[in-house]
């Protein structure tokens, strides 16, 4: 009698102990859906209105620290192979920019738009170890230049790199859901302080649920008026300590879940920032009401990414500039100085009549 009333003991404790844990069963990589939730956030029934842009011509816990020969963080990977064709580029006449999917809710700010947005834009002016040949499609035809930095970047002499031709800055947050970079509020008062639009960026990490990671972005980056709309970084990184490459629908669940936590605690629609095997592999025909940040360091978007909108381009991983030791990712807005005004004061734009 007292034997079978232990293993009568240990079952029922084992039982419970199943019941209990979500941990465990989302750790498995299992082909039914996760735990995770979403209340909804009301999204566009289609795609946003494309906005003509004027213009004449065309990290985480495992992230791998710079090389000596090539100095810069991981997370946001050289220009990958695509293994899918790709419509041809003219090289000649003038090149019509891509329309950019600006579709942040309109948001009523609590002050006047920063001052820097009355003012003329800092023009580039940076150099690139590795320069790519664009051709007319070259990004320094476009009006608005910026960077992302974390903390491979060191201390940044942010006056010098505004000067240089930074009008903004994605900075690095958060990976996970437990790792702040070191440098990030010393970034983010400092770029604000050198008259820099700044926004905040989350590498995301595939054994992590998607709640946890949002709510430890939230608890890290203020909710501040004027600042640009925050980003979630999608991409394999085979430096991770996480190895889980997930169903192409648990991808698309758990960033859901995450970008609808960010959007309804900040007010603005996440930027999506990802890479080309990424895109290949997850991202192709999804969240086409969701603006793009797009990574082509040797190729332009319209290439390496047929027939995406996006809203801004990293054109290059191996920039060089004033105020900044080592390499920097550089970008660009897809848009003109008057679009970069509406959408950096946090106003939605529609498209121009034809």
């Amino acid at each position: 009698m007292r034997i079978p009333g232990v293993i009568s003991f240990l079952i029922a404790s084992l039982c419970l102990a199943g019941c209990t844990s979500t941990a465990g069963i989302d750790a498995l990589d299992l082909q039914k859906p996760s735990s995770e939730t979403t209340s909804s956030v009301v999204r566009p029934p289609a795609p946003v209105a494309a906005v003509p842009a004027a213009m004449a011509s065309r990290a985480p816990r495992a992230e791998k620290a710079p090389v000596a020969d090539n100095p810069r963080p991981f997370g946001l990977a050289e220009e990958e192979t695509v293994a899918f064709p790709a419509p041809e580029v003219p090289d000649v006449g003038g090149l019509p920019v891509e329309p950019a999917a600006l579709v942040s809710k309109p948001r009523l700010l609590s002050r006047a738009a920063p001052p820097m947005l009355a003012g003329p834009l800092t023009r580039y002016g940076f150099r690139d170890a590795k320069p790519i040949n664009f051709g007319k499609a070259s990004p320094r035809h476009l009006a608005v230049h910026g960077v992302d930095v974390s903390r491979w970047q060191g201390n940044v002499n942010w006056e010098k790199l505004r000067a240089q031709g930074a009008n903004f800055a994605y900075i690095k947050a958060t990976d996970g859901g437990d790792h702040l970079d070191p440098m990030f509020m010393k970034n983010w008062r400092n770029a604000d302080a050198a008259g820099l639009k700044r926004g905040a960026y989350h590498f995301f990490y595939w054994c992590r649920t998607a709640g946890e990671q949002a709510d430890w972005f939230i608890r890290n980056v203020p909710k501040m008026d004027g600042a640009l709309p925050p980003v979630i970084d999608v991409e394999w990184n085979g430096e991770s300590s996480c190895k889980r490459r997930p169903s192409r629908e648990k991808v698309l669940e758990k960033m859901q879940v995450f970008m609808d936590k960010l959007e309804r605690h900040y007010g603005q629609r996440p930027i999506i920032y990802t890479s080309p095997d990424f895109y290949r592999d997850n991202l192709r025909g999804e969240f086409l009401d969701y603006p793009f940040w797009l990574r082509a360091v040797a190729a332009h978007p319209s290439k390496v990414y047929p027939g995406r909108k996006w809203l801004f381009w990293q054109y290059s991983g191996s920039g060089l500039s004033h105020g900044v030791t080592g390499r920097i990712d550089l970008n660009v807005f897809q848009g003109d100085e008057r679009q970069w005004r509406a959408f950096a004061g946090g106003r939605q734009m529609v498209a121009d009549a034809d």
